[in-house]
């Protein structure tokens, strides 16, 4: 982040470029002319009331002259203490107006890190503050606009180089065009899908953009629905998955985006299911403490190392320290980061607890409905 200083009258930059000493003349010239135009009117305003004055008091031009050099004495006294305190004045303004002036070119040519002091009189330090939330709000998207380009070039890389080398395969006869490869390439347009889909959306939350239907949830029924999408799928593993609901449903009522909260519990039941042995079990909770709703993913899998769980809503981080070795990715792809992104877009929080060896809990921390 770069700054500029501006004690007094340098307008330099806190990395030592050259000021630009355009902006401090131009901002002069119009102080000088202001302050010229102003002083000429005071003499000639002397003159007239040295003139009435000695005309009232029937003087004669002796008279007229001396209160005429009495008053050009004093017209020049007053404004060079007038020009002292306006100088002064003009620093007090024109410095940080300087510093925003060359602030606004370095973002108008692309330098969304620049940053001016928000100091001066109170228009301009209000000024210069929301100047540096603007800078801030479109560094924060340009950082946006990066990642997203390098999630697609990550995520999409795979797929498509797969795609590409079946394809290549079958044109030069080493495999046949079979349904088997057909299924094969099938797979990977879904995949595909599923990722600019959730490009998607993780690219909308992060910029505050996701539109949400909001509605009443009830949060039994939202469980409810998640397991009976998961059960045949934990069934074959060997995994019990079941329901534990510790409060009324009348009272387990959120607002929000039914979908969204769906797709939330989804990626966490389906995170859990891929880390928990044959013969695991997983437990679906909902609680309403005071003005919350808690609904928590807990299972009995291999669990978190402590050094692991604050990357694991990161996007695309792997464990290379995992406890269990027959795991080679913790939270990997965009499963975990949507769903911190959505809950936090409803006004909430995700948070996990886990030990190694002995499971992992997710809990949604909602705002109840009122």
């Amino acid at each position: 982040m770069r700054h500029f200083k501006g004690p007094r009258h340098s307008w330099e930059w806190r990395e030592g470029m050259n000021p630009d000493w355009r902006k401090r003349r131009f901002l002069f010239l119009r102080f000088a002319r202001v302050m010229g135009t102003a002083f000429l009117l005071f003499l000639i305003g002397m003159a007239g009331l040295a003139y009435l004055f000695t005309r009232l008091m029937n003087g004669g031009g002796q008279v007229t002259l001396v209160v005429w050099l009495a008053g050009c004495g004093l017209a020049v006294a007053f404004p060079l203490l007038a020009v002292v305190i306006g100088i002064r004045s003009f620093a007090s303004f024109a410095n940080p107006l300087a510093r925003l002036m060359m602030a606004a070119d370095a973002v108008a040519g692309g330098d969304f890190s620049v940053r001016v002091p928000e100091i001066g009189p109170g228009e301009f330090k209000r000024l210069a503050s929301s100047f540096n939330r603007m800078a801030a709000e479109l560094e924060r998207s340009s950082q946006l606009r990066r990642n997203l380009m390098a999630d697609v070039a990550h995520e999409l890389r795979t797929p498509l180089h797969i795609m590409q080398g079946n394809l290549e395969g079958i044109l030069d006869g080493v495999y046949q065009a079979s349904p088997v490869q057909v299924d094969l390439l099938l797979d990977q347009t879904r995949q595909l899908t599923r990722l600019v889909e959730d490009l998607r959306t993780l690219s909308l939350a992060e910029a505050g953009q996701l539109s949400l239907k909001q509605e009443q949830v009830n949060v039994e029924e939202l469980i409810n629905d998640v397991l009976t999408s998961f059960s045949g799928q934990a069934e074959v593993a060997g995994i019990v998955l079941k329901i534990e609901a510790q409060s009324a449903p009348e009272e387990l009522l959120v607002i929000g985006d039914a979908g969204r909260l769906d797709q939330v519990l989804n990626n966490l039941v389906a995170n859990a299911l891929r880390h928990t042995h044959l013969g695991g079990k997983i437990i679906l909770r909902a609680v309403r403490q005071t003005d919350r709703v808690h609904i928590q993913v807990v299972d009995n899998g291999s669990g978190i190392a402590p050094e692991d769980l604050p990357y694991i809503f990161d996007r695309y981080w792997s464990s290379r320290k995992s406890s269990d070795p027959s795991r080679s990715e913790i939270g990997s792809g965009l499963g975990l980061a949507i769903a911190r992104q959505l809950v936090q877009a409803h006004g909430g929080q995700v948070k996990v607890e886990s030990q190694p060896g002995q499971g992992t809990t997710f809990t949604l921390d909602l705002p109840a409905a009122k």
